[in-house]
């Protein structure tokens, strides 16, 4: 067993939380056992995820995205209260990054992300430099891309085409809901973006300036992030550690 505060300091400082300007707390939002053991990690904190890991007999949970977000009015009522009573009453630690877990070269959602469509980051962009920017090991077409998303994420992503047959060599992507990184993609010298939600804007810019836009899904594209985080932990600190999949159309 590892002090929760032992985990909590090493995350903090392998993901830099300090650094990030984010829409929520980062590290540990709901205190629970103090010490570690059973690790249960997972996209977000659902009732559906607390309680399966409830059931896993966890004594801490580890997710992407956590309970307590910006313009929250601090009533824990609802859903809400919920959620933190069934973690309270199961003495099951809750720890939530967001922003850092998107951003690590290692074990971030954009990383793994890159990875399982077969590419390494060369570059960043956009705000906070979230964004990744790489060189495709073959050119592309749009279309074959959106099917290799489709094989690789089970998911049938939505593709606004840009200039039609344009071979796709530079490659630039931010996993959740990086719409608004479309421009800065754009201006990095990206042939595609692909990110997880598209706007209304998005479609018509892809047709204007020729680079293609690829939603690929925010549950599908930031599912890779907590589980290699989570081994990771189990690893260095001799802890059980299983990911738990919560399905979720968006």
């Amino acid at each position: 067993m590892t002090p929760r505060t032992d985990i909590e300091s090493y995350l903090n400082t392998l993901l830099e939380v300090g650094k990030f300007r984010d829409y929520g707390p980062n590290g540990l939002q709901v205190e629970g056992a103090p010490q570690v053991q059973r690790l249960v990690s997972g996209v977000t904190a659902s009732r559906a995820l607390i309680e399966a890991a409830v059931a896993h007999g966890a004594d801490t949970l580890l997710v992407h995205h956590g309970l307590f977000w910006k313009g929250h009015d601090g009533r824990i009522t609802g859903w809400l209260k919920q959620r933190i009573e069934l973690l309270l009453r199961h003495g099951i630690n809750l720890l939530a990054y967001h922003l850092p877990l998107d951003a690590h070269a290692l074990y971030g959602n954009n990383a793994r992300f890159g990875e399982r469509l077969g590419w390494q980051a060369d570059g960043r962009f956009g705000e906070q430099e979230l964004g990744f920017i790489g060189t495709a090991s073959e050119p592309l077409t749009a279309g074959a891309l959106a099917a290799r998303v489709a094989e690789r994420l089970g998911r049938e992503p939505v593709l606004a085409e840009g200039e039609a047959g344009r071979p796709l060599r530079r490659v630039a992507w931010c996993t959740g809901g990086a719409q608004g990184y479309f421009e800065s993609a754009i201006a990095a010298g990206a042939d595609v973006f692909l990110t997880g939600e598209i706007s209304e804007p998005q479609a018509h810019l892809a047709r204007e300036t020729g680079v293609s836009f690829i939603a690929c899904g925010h549950h599908a594209s930031e599912r890779y992030g907590a589980p290699a985080l989570g081994a990771h932990l189990a690893e260095r600190f001799g802890l059980e550690h299983t990911f738990i999949e919560i399905g979720n159309p968006a």
